[in-house]
């Protein structure tokens, strides 16, 4: 069937409107006359070094591991008023959420996920009966219990650390297991002065 005048005169009218008001949105031409630049996804980022399963699983595991003491450092700040509990809750967030972030990019450029799918329980773990009870208590109570909790938390993640820097071959991984290792166990000496004899 052919079109009228008429149809024809209103349809290139909709694609004049259409382009004036895109400026260069789905493939018309932009104001100056040049076609946009075409959008691309942010790239991934670049590492010197691949990451192999090892290095894969204890990022997926660190993370996890990591993401709980965070939690429990935002816990201290609303169950306790001790400035040096609080004092050591913000140093452990402040240095655990950037390791958190750098592991994500890490699984980025692996093509891996972030979430864990491994059965084995991740050393110094807290149980949720646990995580409960640091929730419901507060001042000197909670003070104990998360000494005693980061305690065995930090040195779970330094059995991991370790773990890892056996069969690490990569620099970024090797570095950050250092790092853990390092900063959580002077943590766990000031913990054990916190809690006194």
């Amino acid at each position: 069937m052919k079109k009228s005048l008429a149809q024809l005169a209103l349809v290139g009218s909709l694609v004049l409107a259409l382009g004036g008001c895109t400026n260069g949105v789905f493939g018309f031409l932009s104001p100056s006359g040049e076609l946009p630049a075409p959008v691309t996804e942010s790239a991934a980022p670049q590492f010197a070094q691949p990451f192999d399963a090892d290095d894969v699983m204890f990022a997926q595991m660190m993370i996890v591991h990591h993401q709980q003491a965070v939690e429990m450092s935002e816990l201290a700040r609303a169950n306790t008023d001790n400035p040096e509990i609080l004092a050591l809750a913000d140093a452990i967030s402040s240095a655990q959420q950037p390791e958190i972030d750098t592991m994500k990019s890490w699984l980025v450029a692996a093509g891996a996920g972030d979430s864990h799918m491994h059965d084995m329980m991740m050393p110094g773990l807290a149980d949720q009966m646990t995580m409960d009870e640091l929730a419901a208590s507060t001042g000197g109570a909670f003070d104990s219990l998360f000494l005693m909790t980061m305690i065995a938390h930090h040195e779970g993640a330094i059995v991991m650390a370790d773990t890892v820097l056996a069969s690490s071959s990569n620099d970024d991984v090797i570095a950050l297991a250092q790092n853990v290792i390092e900063t959580q166990t002077a943590e766990i000496a000031e913990m054990y002065g916190l809690l006194g004899p």
